[in-house]
């Protein structure tokens, strides 16, 4: 399997992402920000955390328009898996390729510490390390982490069983306890929380080393 972590101005988990893919076996290629197109053969895309272009208008709002983001969107109406993490999770709704926003904190304050959370009933690959109803331990560390939806949109998530994970102790006010949600084909994730610091037991957990083989695996074998 093939990936391409982006870079933007401001990521400080890309390396993290990549050496993440990389431990459960994939091939990672990493992509700058204003590359205009994506390597051949790409199967999935990681857009990683952190502050990109210092969080400044919206966080993910800039990073959204750059010039990579394009062929990121492309990619995933082709059917190509993209992945973002907590920074990579707002760019995603920046570019509606998923739906809601992530907005400040309900409690207004910088909130990093390991949570529960649960995985939903959610068919997409990305949760194959796992099963339904699980409680998995994974890092949180954002100050605008807050998903806000629509109540027609959150209902359309759950009817189509598009909640991939739950807080099982809301740290940030999210709709609904959602901690990340998937695209309608299941093709596009994005979570809050950090699997990538969570990919060994020196870490404090390595429930997030799961999500990242569960779905090499699957898509290796495909």
């Amino acid at each position: 399997m093939r990936a391409a972590v982006i870079t933007f101005p401001g990521s400080n988990c890309d390396r993290d992402l990549a050496v993440g893919l990389e431990m459960a076996g994939a091939d990672v290629t990493r992509v700058w920000h204003k590359d205009s197109s994506l390597p051949e053969g790409i199967d999935l895309v990681g857009i990683p955390g952190g502050f990109s272009y210092g969080d400044y208008l919206r966080c993910g709002a800039i990073a959204a328009n750059s010039p990579i983001c394009a062929a990121v969107k492309t990619h995933a109406e082709k059917g190509g898996y993209v992945f973002g993490v907590c920074n990579g999770f707002q760019v995603l709704t920046e570019t509606r390729l998923l739906p809601g926003a992530l907005m400040r904190n309900a409690g207004l304050k910088y909130i990093c510490r390991t949570v529960g959370l649960e995985v939903a009933e959610n068919k997409s690959d990305f949760l194959n390390g796992y099963s339904a109803g699980q409680v998995i331990q994974v890092p949180i560390a954002h100050h605008d982490g807050n998903y806000t939806a629509s109540k027609e949109e959150l209902d359309v998530l759950e009817g189509e069983g598009r909640v991939a994970f739950r807080y099982t102790d809301n740290p940030n006010g999210s709709d609904r306890d959602i901690a990340g949600i998937t695209s309608a084909n299941g093709r596009v994730l994005g979570m809050m929380p950090h699997p990538e610091r969570a990919m060994e037991e020196a870490h404090g957990s390595d429930n997030g080393a799961r999500l990242f083989a569960g779905l090499v695996e699957t898509m290796t074998t495909a």
